[in-house]
């Protein structure tokens, strides 16, 4: 399911919103979310789940073409924890 089909599935359920509201909406959640991991780290939605900022370290790889050892970036990424409503909903 992507962008598309969830501001559909928004505008189905809400009556009056407009598709181009609805999108606007989505877009200002997402942006929150980004933010808030971005800035505290951590941004927990009751029943839906949390999505956390965690380093990953630099590590060696190697040049998949070549085979010549490489050293990768240590870099943040975003983790996401299922809610216990949502893993429910899906079992």
């Amino acid at each position: 399911m992507g962008k598309s089909e969830i501001v559909d599935a928004i505008v189905a359920n809400v009556e009056g919103l407009t598709k181009k509201q609805a999108g606007e909406a989505f877009d200002a959640v997402v942006d929150a979310i980004s933010t808030g991991v971005k800035g505290e780290g951590r941004v927990a939605l009751p029943g839906f789940g949390s999505f956390t900022k965690s380093n990953r370290p630099a590590r060696e790889g190697r040049n998949p073409s070549t085979g010549e050892k490489i050293t990768i970036a240590a870099k943040n990424v975003v983790k996401f924890k299922a809610g216990k409503a949502l893993n429910d909903s899906i079992n």
